[in-house]
């Protein structure tokens, strides 16, 4: 096997790279000499990041104890220079001219003097940052969670009111083109949010109703009135508890999902997508869930009441030997028309209140899954908290009108 001349100097300069290469850097020092007045930090060795920590106590020492009109920073010596050391200097620069002490580097070379400005900048912004809010004074933290809380509110309702408006004025350009509704859309979400919740609102409604009428007969047995339980269990299941633990069932399960959905397309550019298309996110997105709800919520409130009361019959039966005859008896006694119909006409303004809530915080959803669970989070929350509100509101109004 023959060898070229110049086959063996090639193979030694690839060992001496080689051997360069791998070779262990200089630690890096650093050398103070002051002379008339002025200061020169003389930097020696190589500057990188496995390096530095040995002289970043030093660098410290050195921006405290320094006092001059003018300080030079040397490179003369400096060997390799990466990010990490020339965070340390730039943090000597910066506790030096806050000193008062006008600082200038010698010998950097343009490759230094760009990532060392670079780096500088960046450090700079850092602290600007830091430094931007001043200590809040005990007024400021006292009302500042109350404007940002009434600022959210306002936002919030001023998002519900856009969606009911766009879902309403979609619907009338829907008519007015003879398009007409899409009621594919409509019963697909009307058999996701009802036909499968009947289930769980039943088993729900059936304990509930079976609790209450056991609390209630086992506290009026004390004072030998039992049959008034079915008084109790009734009136109380058919005007509050039936439409309002079902709306808080609907918030929680199909609330969520409404969110959750929306806020999925929100993410992956979905909804922008429809806009450019020419369609109304609202329309397409909302109403149908909207309406799904509305015409769902008064079904599921009316199978709830009649799980509760089976519930309670139930009880009452085995519990204070109250027949069904009997118990039929005495509801029919106990309520009227206005007690079933107090109840219902709550179930759809809930049903809308669920909707829009779920609805704008879907929109508000950005492109990381945090949001996403945050929003959803917020979404079965404020549900629930506006739904009892919407509940307290109309006991009210009927004590108002004697109803």
């Amino acid at each position: 096997m023959s060898l070229s001349p110049g086959s063996d100097s090639q193979n030694a300069n690839s060992d001496d790279v080689l051997a360069r290469s791998v070779q262990q850097p200089t630690p890096p020092k650093v050398d103070v000499s002051s002379t008339s007045g002025q200061t020169t930090v003389n930097l020696s060795g190589d500057w990188q990041l496995h390096c530095v920590a040995e002289i970043d106590s030093a660098m410290r020492d050195i921006g405290k104890s320094v006092n001059g009109a003018q300080v030079t920073v040397d490179f003369t010596q400096v060997g390799h220079l990466d990010t990490s050391g020339a965070l340390i200097v730039e943090r000597l620069r910066d506790n030096l001219e806050q000193s008062g002490c006008k600082v200038v580097y010698q010998a950097a070379g343009k490759d230094r003097s760009t990532l060392l400005e670079a780096v500088g900048n960046a450090l700079r912004v850092e602290y600007d940052d830091e430094e931007a809010e001043p200590p809040l004074s005990a007024a400021e933290r006292l009302f500042a969670p109350i404007g940002r809380f009434t600022m959210a509110f306002l936002e919030d309702f001023t998002a519900a009111m856009y969606i009911l408006g766009s879902a309403v004025r979609g619907t009338q350009l829907k008519l007015d083109r003879s398009s007409g509704i899409s009621v594919a859309a409509i019963v697909s979400q009307m058999d996701h949010m009802g036909v499968r919740a009947v289930p769980i609102i039943a088993l729900m409604s059936f304990l509930i109703g079976g609790i209450i009428a056991q609390q209630g007969a086992f506290q009026l047995r004390y004072f030998g009135a039992e049959i008034f339980v079915v008084d109790l269990v009734g009136i109380l299941q058919l005007r509050e508890i039936g439409v309002l633990l079902t709306a808080i069932m609907i918030a929680g399960r199909s609330g969520s999902a409404i969110t959750a959905e929306i806020g999925s397309m929100k993410m992956r550019e979905e909804v922008d997508a429809l806009k450019v298309m020419g369609l109304n996110p609202v329309g397409v997105l909302v109403f149908p869930r909207l309406v799904a709800l509305t015409v769902m919520l008064p079904v599921l409130t009316i199978v709830a009441n009649f799980a509760a009361l089976l519930g309670a019959c139930m009880t009452t039966w085995i519990y204070s030997d109250i027949t069904p005859d009997t118990f039929l008896t005495r509801l029919r006694e106990a309520i009227d028309m206005s007690t079933i119909v107090s109840g219902m006409i709550k179930a759809p303004f809930m049903a809308l209140i669920i909707g829009i809530v779920s609805s704008v915080e879907g929109l508000k959803v950005g492109g990381s899954a945090e949001s996403l669970g945050r929003h959803v989070t917020s979404a079965v929350v404020k549900s629930i908290f506006v739904v009892i509100l919407v509940d307290g509101l109309f006991a009210i109004f009927y004590g108002a009108i004697d109803f």
